[in-house]
């Protein structure tokens, strides 16, 4: 049925679709719109938007501003196909087409490539990024292994940063909201026709929304962070551009609002969107053993990027890019959600990745081809440290002592009692800690090469491949002592069932891969306003080479083929694209928690695993719409549907017929830009938009009770600009219905038996000052 389907919509797509407005002479010229003003280099070459034979969607940092977005899982309810939930800077998932990549085992490789100013910064804790003073960000859709490596599996998102340019310019804006929220952000570029520097910031704080009832800890999801950036263009002739930027990116935000969907607090019953009762382990204790006394991420990122290109000979282009990027991200967090010392963690994560790529390009009338090399290299561990008291524990997972509980109605944490109780009074509090590490040590080397060919004025066909090889090391240890409390009772061993010691070694693992990854493209013009496209391509996410404590498991390598068509283009006040895609997957990685203590993976209770969940398979339509009737008046919309999920056969055993986590069925966006003079240099904006997003599950396989229902959010952003636009003064509202709506569910709590629950941001409003030179 999905291939009749995908036949019948792509038949239609370029014989019923195209209106005859449309159907003009290639060498006409047509007006122009408004997404056609957006030059892109998905490609690695500049092209204006409707001429990328990809499904692709580009956003201007001026959009962004209009609509109020800050953040890129703000961005991600305007893009169809895209959903991004940040459950903190060191947690970000990416979903594209449905398919999520947010393992923070260093593993695992990621599955949708997060690029930025041309690197790949895709390994998970190491990946948020900050989005202030940017050029524009690019979604491309579908497997681009010739174009953003290996880890765009189903995709990459490219956030391009402002450039330095000639002139003197500079720009500041402070703002001010609920919950405290104070920003300040702006840049200053000073420069010539060679050589010119930009500097840009940003620094965001407010206090967190989630009521903590805690006497020592603050309110939860509270934002502190700091960004800055400094880029330097070279320019000594017209054939030669030299780049070096370097960004430094700095968090301080409060611990996220795992809430309990068990235990009440003594504000009453468990309640995911009521106050929470988080503390973490004791003073002292959390900051010997997790590393702070405080819940909260402490996370700083140092990237430096040079890049240059030169043009050469007749038609002949060499650029590289190079970079390298270090993270050190350490989020302290209580996965039970209540009161008790129960399950109290920290997730370290360090790492460092470097990259090198040099590609040649020649262009001619009829033939555009480019070829080069790539290389990347990480270096990466994520430790764990667990602190817990033993009675506590063993009571609220146990239930030991009858009648007792874990958590009493009032909210307190009955089962402090418990270890009294065991120990006849010998011990009041037993603390107990262990620690399990993973690492990664993962190097690619590709040669890849695209042609281009113009078979006549209106047709162009595009066929690429990406020849891989790469090598994977893994790394696991643990520190393990036997619990007091069960030695007592003559069964020695982990708190944590299926914790191993490995006796203060590493064991290592390794294997070697390689792979071929082509793309086939072709490109039909209607007119230079109109054109069609069809897209073949593979991706491949690879193979996990999972190692624990007692065993090696390789997860094989994830491979899907895509097709896809879309037509985009524009006829007088109407601009738009729609595309429709099939995708067949191999080898369907999925992660899930473990909570067997004798899961044959040997990975303890709590930890999450990669694993092959069968064949999968993905059917959807994505389309967007702009309409401009006035200088002044912008209409737009979009929306994607998706039917996909893990293919409903017997092979696949409890994952089949389940959806993909995060994958709404329908998202959509729809709204309206308002940019009109008044007069004497003053002109009026607003952009009210509304979005709309399905229900989504957490987890696979999928639990009603892990998920979020419909979603519907209204946003604004409007105010004046005065003397010219070098003055604005701005109001901006999210959620303005202060829609009470989930982040994530199920969490580490949920491996242990009690599941946790986050909430979204609730409304946020404030105004903005901003002033340009």
């Amino acid at each position: 049925m999905n291939h009749i389907a995908i036949r019948t919509a792509t038949a239609a797509l370029l014989v019923g679709t195209a209106p005859a407005a449309w159907a003009q002479d290639a060498t006409q010229t047509a007006p122009v719109a408004w997404d056609d003003e957006i030059i892109v280099t998905a490609q690695k070459e500049e092209q204006r938007l409707i001429d990328v034979p990809v499904t692709l969607s580009a956003v201007t940092g001026e959009r962004m501003r209009d609509l109020g977005v800050s953040d890129l899982d703000e961005l991600s309810n305007y893009v169809p196909g895209l959903n991004i939930q940040e459950q903190s800077a060191n947690n970000p998932g990416i979903v594209i087409r449905g398919i999520t990549s947010d393992s923070g085992s260093s593993q695992q490789a990621a599955r949708v490539t997060l690029y930025y100013n041309g690197i790949d910064i895709s390994r998970s804790r190491g990946s948020y990024q900050a989005i202030y003073d940017v050029d524009r960000i690019e979604v491309i859709k579908g497997p681009q292994a010739t174009l953003f490596g290996t880890a765009s599996t189903i995709g990459a998102i490219s956030i391009i940063s402002a450039r330095p340019k000639p002139g003197v310019s500079a720009e500041l804006t402070g703002g001010y909201g609920n919950y405290d929220a104070t920003m300040l952000g702006g840049h200053i570029n000073i420069g010539n026709d060679v050589i010119a520097g930009r500097i840009a910031g940003e620094w965001k704080k407010r206090d967190g929304y989630v009521n903590n009832l805690s006497n020592r800890q603050d309110d939860l999801y509270s934002q502190d962070q700091f960004g800055l950036r400094a880029s330097l263009r070279f320019t000594p002739t017209t054939d030669l551009t030299v780049d070096l930027i370097g960004t430094y990116d700095q968090q301080r935000n409060g611990g996220t609002p795992f809430i309990s969907g068990n235990f009440p607090t003594a504000s009453g019953p468990a309640d995911p969107f009521g106050d929470a009762n988080l503390s973490g382990a004791p003073a002292g204790i959390s900051e010997a053993i997790l590393g702070s006394d405080d819940l909260g991420l402490r996370r700083e990122v140092y990237d430096i990027n040079l890049t240059a290109s030169y043009d050469f000979a007749d038609g002949w282009n060499f650029t590289t890019v190079n970079g390298y990027r270090e993270f050190d991200s350490q989020e302290v967090f209580d996965a039970d959600g209540t009161a008790a010392w129960y399950l109290e963690f920290t997730e370290d994560a360090q790492g460092w990745q470097a990259s090198h790529e040099s590609r040649f390009a020649y262009e001619d009338e009829h033939v555009r081809a480019s070829f080069g090399w790539n290389f990347f290299h990480e270096d990466s561990f994520q430790r764990v440290p667990f602190s817990s008291e033993e009675g506590i524990f063993l009571q609220c997972s146990a239930g030991l002592i009858p009648g007792l509980g874990c958590i009493a109605p009032d909210g307190s944490v009955s089962a402090a009692q418990a270890t009294a109780l065991l120990t006849g009074g010998a011990f009041t509090e037993i603390p107990y800690t262990s620690v399990y590490q993973n690492e990664g040590v993962n190097s690619s080397y590709s040669l890849f090469g695209d042609v281009r060919w113009t078979a006549t004025p209106q047709l162009e066909l595009t066929a690429g491949v990406r020849v891989l090889f790469e090598d994977r090391q893994s790394g696991f240890s643990a520190t393990v002592p036997d619990s007091l409390l069960l030695t007592l009772s003559g069964a020695p061993g982990s708190l944590i069932p299926g914790q191993t010691d490995t006796g203060g070694q590493t064991i290592e693992s390794e294997d070697s891969f390689s792979a071929v990854l082509p793309r086939f493209n072709a490109l039909y013009r209607f007119s230079d306003a109109v054109n069609a496209y069809v897209t073949v391509s593979k991706g491949r996410r690879s193979p996990t080479v999972s190692q624990s404590a007692t065993t090696t498991n390789l997860v094989p390598e994830e491979v899907v083929w895509n097709y896809e068509a879309g037509i985009k283009g524009s006829a007088g006040i109407f601009s738009g694209s729609f595309a429709v895609y099939y995708q067949d997957y191999s080898n369907f990685q999925i992660t899930r928690n473990i909570t067997d203590p004798n899961d044959p993976s040997g990975l303890p209770v709590g930890s999450s695993l990669t694993e092959s969940a069968g064949s999968a398979s993905n059917l959807g339509i994505e389309a967007d719409v702009q309409l401009r009737p006035t200088p002044w008046l912008t209409l737009f919309g979009n929306a994607a549907w998706i039917d996909g999920g893990i293919n409903d056969e017997a092979s696949n055993g409890v994952y089949a017929g389940n959806r993909f986590r995060l994958q709404p069925e329908w998202q959509a966006s729809a709204g309206f830009s308002i940019d009109a003079p008044i007069g004497n240099g003053i002109d009026f904006f607003a952009t009210p938009s509304v979005t709309h997003r399905s229900r989504i599950y957490f987890e696979v396989p999928n639990n009603i009770a892990i998920s979020q229902g419909p979603i519907t959010l209204v946003n604004l952003r409007a105010g004046v600009s005065l003397a010219e636009g070098r003055y604005e003064i701005a109001g901006y509202a999210r959620n303005l219905t202060d829609e009470d709506y989930l982040l994530d569910a199920g969490n580490t709590g949920g491996a242990f038996g009690y599941p946790t629950f986050i909430p979204a941001e609730p409304r946020f409003y404030g105004v903005q000052l901003t002033v340009r030179y």
